[in-house]
């Protein structure tokens, strides 16, 4: 067996101990590798942050249509009322801003076809014409018998001729009844709620009130209305 000289043994123990060296594309290969998972992390983010942010805008703008529907809803309600009276038409802007209540439970009340074939059965002369299903003294006959003080009391816009009202008094479906004015009568502030306003048919409204009617101001031959109809402008 040859024996391995000293300086041979030394020389190649330095070898087994020197620091191993690391190549240049090794190096480019890891900075890459760390590049692409940064890259990689950020897009990430960004792609949560980008839906987390739609979503809060979808849920802000489904809130927004709800408050507008119902906003829009409320003024796609009809506007106007076609009363089709055996006498003829009249049509009736509808105060949906004065008097929303009322109006909504007229609209209703026409839908149900309330009003279909409802009898004039109170016609008073430069007063009123009330129109209802309900029997026995009418409300506007009740005020003539305690007098009708036309000169000392305020006018007031709302009760000028040929405005659409109904009783200030809690009542059902069945007892609604309508009362148009043919002259301006200021003493009924106290009595009516008035929803509407003639604004065609004036002259249907004076051919009415011109009916023959007995002692207790019902007509003598029957006058109602046919039907009523309902459109979103005049």
């Amino acid at each position: 067996m040859a024996r391995i000289k000293p300086q041979a043994l030394l020389l190649q123990s330095k070898k087994k101990k020197g620091p191993t060296r690391i190549s240049v594309t090794t190096i480019i290969f890891c900075n890459l590798v760390i590049v692409l998972v940064v890259f990689s992390l950020f897009a990430t983010y960004r792609n949560w942050s980008n839906r987390s942010r739609n979503q809060f805008h979808v849920g802000g703008s489904n809130a927004e249509e709800h408050d507008g529907f119902v906003d829009s809803k409320r003024f796609d309600l009809p506007g106007y009322a076609i009363l089709n009276t055996s006498k003829g038409y009249i049509t009736v802007e509808l105060n949906k801003d004065g008097s929303p209540e009322i109006v909504d439970k007229f609209l209703d009340l026409c839908q149900k076809g309330h009003f279909k074939g409802m009898p004039f059965h109170h016609v008073i002369k430069n007063y009123v014409i009330q129109g209802g299903h309900s029997q026995g003294i009418g409300a506007a006959e009740d005020w003539t018998s305690k007098g009708k003080p036309h000169g000392h009391l305020p006018l007031s816009p709302k009760h000028e001729a040929f405005m659409l009202g109904t009783l200030k008094s809690k009542q059902d479906g069945k007892k609604f009844e309508l009362f148009i004015t043919t002259a301006p009568i200021p003493d009924l502030n106290d009595k009516l709620i008035v929803f509407g306003r003639v604004i065609k048919g004036e002259d249907v409204v004076q051919e009415i009130e011109e009916v023959d009617t007995d002692e207790h101001y019902r007509p003598k031959s029957p006058i109602g209305i046919i039907n009523v109809t309902l459109k979103p402008e005049a």
